[in-house]
This record gives structure tokens, C-alpha cells and sequence, in this order.
């Protein structure tokens, strides 16, 4: 693009789209936030007077047609996800959207097709866990040739246990456990393998504490595993009732070593020592873990936009780690592996 500035709309101001609305209209260099687009007057009245948006839209197509705009974020229920790119798309935006891409395989494949009759707009779906440091010098560590050749992976993402009643507003349209949470771990795993092609999934759960999931046949607490076609491996554990904090950690084994990220939870470098022992403090949730990373996520989208380089990942990416936990999902309700 020949300009310097982005000019930017933020479609979905619930918790999450509020720290994105916050970083591209305050921290990402490149960006200007232009408008916001939200059913609520009330959040809209927010961005208005916290970030002093005045452009707020209660209409996802009025946003679009607004010309000042060249690129939309999307942090909207996932079941808009697939139509609302394709919208954005269409209408001549450019478009970043929060994992996943569907909660339907299908679906997956035809906004990538869709994508494709689109080559001057751009579109890119969140894993953020590719834009942490830590996961970033993982990466590089692993294409060195650092641990040999990598053939196992162990990923995890687990939740502070919330009993306030919380997961049940937005649980019955995740897609499930594995869609919501797993999903990071399986776009994890293929990256820091090489992109391996998925062969065979199984998937196990249950209901350690939130009983009011069995009512829309979901789980608080799921393991899986992944065999590719490589034969590489990979293991997910997914959990919503950690006592401790926001624990996401991520193993990766190989001929000649292995690696760990994240393994102690810390919020930061503070030991207590007292009668009850030694301890840290845990991050509470996964944007005070991945803040950074977050960040560091806004700021190459709008970058890769502006300059004409490429994303760190790609719709396919994203289509096949929804294609993966659709399938783990479908596993451990039959209760058998599931060939891909």
C-alpha cells in the first residue's frame, strides 16, 4: 500500500476487542483506529469517550461501507467469523480476525477459496502464542537445528477455574472445549513441527466441576492426541478449572534435545518464601500471559499490510487447526479415533 498509516475499524468490543480497540488506538505505531462497530450503545459510548472513537457503528455492513476504512478487526462471536471475512473482503477491506476461523471445517475452506479471488486484500487469523518471545526464540532455536530433528509436542492451555457463571454467556457458541482452547495448541504443534499433514486424532473429557456444560454436551477438562503423517506426534490437554491461574505451556522433544516454554506459569520474577513454602504468583488469565504478545500480533498485521510482506501464518494454517480440533471434538464424542 502506498501510505504510511492504516486506517482501522474494530468490529466487537466485548473483552478482548476492547485491548485490541486499546492497542491500535494507542500502542501499535502504524495504525490509527477509526471506528468501532458494536450492538451495545453502552460499549460504543466507551470507545467514544476512553479512546475518543466518534465513529461507532450498531451495523457490521454499515462499518464496512464506510470509505475511510482499509482494514476491519474482527474479535466477534466465532460463528460470524467465516461470513464476516468474506464480507470484509468483498467490500475492499483488508481483514484480521481472533482465532478460530469457524467453528465448521467446511466453512474453513470456502473462506479460503473466497480469499483467494481477493489478492489485493489480505486476511489473516490470530494464534497469538506464534507472537511471543519466548515461543518466537523456540522457533528459531528448533529451525537451528537445536534439538535435532522434533517429533513430539505436549502443548497445553488451561483456565483459572471462575465459578461466577462467566463460561456459560459465551460456551454454547465456542464450538466446545477443543475449538476454544485447543485450538492454539494444535496451530502450535504443526509450527513448531514443520507443518506436518494430520492423519489420526483421539480425544477424551470430561466434567470435572462445571456441570452445566453436560446441558449443551461440552467439557471443562479434555486430552487428546495427534499422530501426522510424518510420524510425528503431538498431545493436547485443554482445561477450564485450574485452582492456580492461567497455566499454558508448551514441550517440544527431538533427537538431540528438547525444549519448554512456559512451564512455570509465573506472573513475574517474585519468590515468597514463608511457612507455607516456596511459591510464585501465577498469571491470572491468558492476555495478562500473552499481553505482549498480543501486541506484538497487531503491530505485524498492520506492518505486513502496509509493506506487502507476508503473514507469520496463513488462512490454510488456520483452516487446518479448525479442521484438527473439529475432528478432536468428534472423537471424544464417539468415543473412537478419527481419521483425517
Amino acid at each position: 500500500m502506498n501510505q504510511s498509516i492504516l486506517r482501522v475499524g474494530v468490529a466487537g468490543l466485548g473483552h478482548l476487542g476492547r485491548r485490541y480497540a486499546e492497542y491500535l488506538c494507542r500502542r501499535v505505531p502504524r495504525a490509527q483506529l477509526r471506528a468501532v462497530c458494536n450492538p451495545s450503545p453502552e460499549k460504543l459510548a466507551w470507545a467514544r469517550e476512553a479512546l475518543g472513537v466518534s465513529r461507532g457503528y450498531t451495523d457490521y455492513t454499515a462499518m464496512l461501507a464506510d470509505a475511510e476504512l482499509d482494514a476491519i478487526f474482527l474479535v466477534t462471536p466465532t460463528s460470524l467469523h467465516a461470513e464476516q471475512i468474506e464480507q470484509a473482503l468483498a467490500a475492499g477491506k483488508h481483514v484480521f480476525c481472533e482465532k478460530p476461523l469457524s467453528l465448521d471445517a467446511a466453512a474453513c475452506q470456502r473462506t479460503v477459496a473466497f480469499a483467494n479471488k481477493y489478492p489485493d486484500h489480505r486476511a489473516m487469523v490470530g494464534f497469538v502464542r506464534r507472537f511471543d518471545t519466548s515461543y518466537r526464540d523456540a522457533k528459531a532455536h528448533i529451525d537451528a537445528g537445536g534439538i535435532g530433528r522434533p517429533f513430539m509436542v505436549y502443548a497445553q492451555t488451561s483456565d483459572l477455574l471462575d465459578l461466577s457463571g462467566e463460561l456459560m454467556k459465551f460456551a454454547p457458541t465456542s464450538g466446545g472445549l477443543f475449538l476454544d482452547c485447543t485450538v492454539h495448541d494444535i496451530d502450535l504443534a504443526r509450527w513448531l513441527l514443520g507443518r506436518p499433514a494430520a492423519k489420526r486424532v483421539f480425544a477424551i473429557g470430561t466434567i470435572a466441576v462445571h456441570t452445566e456444560l453436560e446441558s449443551i454436551g461440552d467439557i471443562d477438562n479434555g486430552v487428546a492426541v495427534c499422530e501426522f503423517a510424518d510420524g510425528s506426534m503431538a498431545m493436547f490437554y485443554a482445561s477450564r478449572t485450574q485452582a492456580h491461574g492461567s497455566d499454558s505451556h508448551t514441550d517440544v522433544t527431538g533427537t538431540t534435545g528438547k525444549l519448554s516454554i512456559g512451564r512455570n506459569p509465573r506472573s513475574n520474577r517474585l519468590e515468597i518464601s514463608d511457612e507455607y513454602g516456596v511459591r510464585n504468583l501465577c498469571t491470572p488469565s491468558y492476555f495478562e500471559r500473552f499481553s505482549d504478545a498480543f501486541l506484538a500480533q497487531c503491530i505485524h498485521f498492520v506492518d505486513a499490510v502496509l509493506d506487502g510482506t507476508p503473514f507469520d501464518l496463513t488462512l490454510d494454517d488456520a483452516a487446518e487447526a479448525t479442521r484438527i480440533a473439529v475432528a478432536l471434538r468428534e472423537s471424544r464424542q464417539s468415543g473412537k479415533p478419527v481419521d483425517l
